[in-house]
């Protein structure tokens, strides 16, 4: 039976975290969105020609939005990974698959947030980089012409053409950015925010994940 939290009506749907995906009815194309640092790290690995599987790594690189993957791809949907780095071509990506499919393709897209704790299980975290990440993919399906979007991903996408000249400072100052800087890696969070640097999309089969194509 329909929800009134599952978006079924809309064709670009988005929530938040593994609960989020199974609160959306099921889509034919699911984007997991993990900015900081799960997508923007193994978009870069695949565009220099690695598979990168979905182990025991991944989930040390960023427990939530592996989990997210994971947790997706046991559907059967086609799961891809988007970022602020790539949103373009994972637009072109869903249009190409639209077009292969010959049928109105339905988007989940899963913000993957942050785990308050590196425990599984433990609560969920905004993660205003996901938020920006979303939108930048909504607002380049916008541009392609898929844009019946809930009410969820327009505000999304609302957010990130009102404050795309602010990203890199909203990711280095927001409190994953300043996590990752305290580590040491200020350089990963300012190569995260830069917006359509990458044109790889990486898709989950077979266990790893590969190049679209």
């Amino acid at each position: 039976m329909s929800s009134p939290f599952d978006q079924s009506r809309y064709q670009v749907r988005l929530d938040w975290g593994v609960a989020g995906y199974d609160r959306l009815a099921p889509a034919d194309v699911t984007v997991v969105v993990d900015v900081l640092r799960f997508s923007s790290t193994v978009i870069d690995r695949v565009a220099a020609g690695e598979s990168v599987a979905l182990d025991a790594d991944a989930h040390a690189v960023s427990l939530n939005g592996a989990a997210v993957a994971a947790h997706a791809a046991a559907s059967g949907t086609v799961v891809m990974l988007g970022a602020l780095r790539n949103a373009a071509a994972v637009a072109d990506a869903i249009l190409a698959e639209q077009r292969r499919r010959g049928a109105r393709t339905s988007i989940a897209l899963i913000a993957a947030g942050e785990l308050a704790g590196r425990a599984a299980g433990a609560p969920l975290r905004f993660a205003v980089e996901d938020l920006l990440g979303a939108g930048a993919v909504v607002d380049a399906l916008g541009a392609l012409g898929l844009d019946h979007t809930s009410p969820e991903a327009a505000a999304a996408g609302e957010a990130f053409r009102g404050l795309r000249g602010a990203v890199r400072h909203l990711l280095t100052a927001s409190g994953s950015g300043q996590e990752l800087i305290d580590r040491g890696v200020r350089d990963e969070v300012v190569a995260a925010a830069t917006t359509d640097a990458a044109t790889c999309v990486p898709v989950f089969r077979g266990g790893r994940f590969t190049a679209y194509a």
